[in-house]
């Protein structure tokens, strides 16, 4: 198997082909649609489709090539993974993620379970000897969108753990896939966990952000459909900042689609927009099954179609918004909240009575003067997040 800077490499260079050979898709139908306008062409005819043809090739040729000397280069000794890499490929994933995967590009993420930094093997020889003193309290947090778990704050997962008497667990995951794809994973891996963890399970605390709540939703949909037994515990979720209804800046790009989409010559261009990824696509209304999406075109408007997706009974639902104000109940800081998600999203209010999330207003909390990412480092979120937990 290829080393982890040779995969670096060779996937970043694949990635590079693909989107010049993209880019020459999109001028060549944007070259087709001037020369005739009368028709939804999108290649060009002639010499001009021959030298496109050959502009392609070569794209081709070079990246072959490129993938080779990339080899070259990693076995002559690249550095180790740091920081800013895992970083960007958290980013990569989430923009176009769903297509790394669909490539098999080495830099796609696969949903796995993390402790103290490091990948977990999910057998019950390498649990015992991997994980120090086991409590039968878990906490798993799950981050967001172009993120990944080593970006969230020390302090807060520490504290967490520490209040509750748990072990720390993280999932990451690949963020530009489907959520209810990833929400599928990870209901999989936490029955695999609960099912070999070295002592019996009394308690699993998810704690997800953004995205990370859907995704811990839609594993909770998926237990319910294949009859696992780890949501049958004594479960809480809490969710921070997590678009339960949807986000206004997906909805604004797909509103761009169209726009773009509207006249001949423009609509090649739309093309550039429609590279973001399934995960991207998914919170615009914030969809956490897979008949929200499946044979449907994702870059097609239209009204909210998700079949509501009740928490279990069983399960207590925690909510946490933020807004960057001070003062709450100003309407612009009800609209932006966050400034990615709204008061009412991230709460889980929808003004239909099957839709909304039913969260009693005791475990609903509005922090002030935060931003988005700020949740997952407030002291004051951990503390409201501990309050709530300690309770019997």
């Amino acid at each position: 198997m290829p080393s982890p800077p040779l995969r670096d490499l060779q996937g970043a260079v694949r990635l590079a082909a693909g989107a010049a050979e993209g880019a020459a898709d999109v001028a060549e139908a944007a070259h087709a649609a001037v020369a005739r306008p009368w028709r939804r062409a999108t290649r060009a005819r002639g010499v001009a489709g021959l030298a496109y043809r050959t502009v392609r090739g070569g794209i081709r040729l070079a990246g072959w090539v490129g993938r080779a000397a990339a080899g070259r280069a990693a076995l002559s000794g690249a550095g180790p993974r740091s920081a800013r890499r895992e970083a960007w490929v958290a980013a990569l994933n989430g923009v176009c993620g769903d297509a790394l995967a669909a490539d098999g590009n080495p830099l796609a993420t696969t949903l796995h379970l993390r402790h103290g930094g490091r990948a977990l093997e999910l057998s019950a020889d390498a649990l015992a000897q991997s994980v120090e003193a086991p409590s039968d309290v878990l906490v798993v947090r799950v981050h967001g969108i172009c993120m990944h778990d080593g970006q969230w704050g020390r302090g807060q997962a520490a504290a967490l753990a520490q209040g509750l008497g748990a072990t720390d667990l993280a999932v990451r995951y690949n963020s530009g896939r489907h959520v209810s794809e990833n929400g599928r994973d990870l209901d999989a891996a936490l029955e695999a966990l609960v099912e070999r963890w070295p002592r019996p399970v009394r308690r699993v605390v998810i704690v997800g952000h953004s995205m990370g709540g859907l995704v811990a939703r839609s594993a909770l949909v998926s237990a319910h459909a294949a009859g696992h037994g780890w949501p049958g515990r004594d479960v809480s979720l809490v969710t921070l900042g997590t678009p339960h209804h949807g986000a206004p800046l997906e909805r604004l790009g797909n509103a761009v689609d169209r726009l773009l989409g509207a006249t001949v010559w423009s609509r090649p261009f739309a093309r550039i927009g429609q590279v973001r990824s399934a995960g991207v696509t998914d919170l615009r209304w914030g969809n956490v099954r897979d008949g929200d999406w499946a044979g449907l075109d994702r870059f097609v408007g239209g009204p909210d179609a998700r079949r509501p997706a009740p928490v279990p009974p069983n399960v207590a639902l925690y909510t946490v918004a933020a807004v960057v104000g001070r003062r709450r109940l100003r309407l612009r800081d009800q609209t932006w909240g966050d400034g990615l998600v709204p008061l009412d999203s991230a709460l889980g209010r929808h003004p239909e009575r099957a839709r909304d999330l039913a969260v009693p207003p005791d475990r609903q909390w509005v922090a002030a003067g935060l931003s988005h990412f700020d949740l997952t480092h407030s002291p004051a979120v951990t503390a409201r997040v501990l309050g709530w937990l300690r309770r019997p």
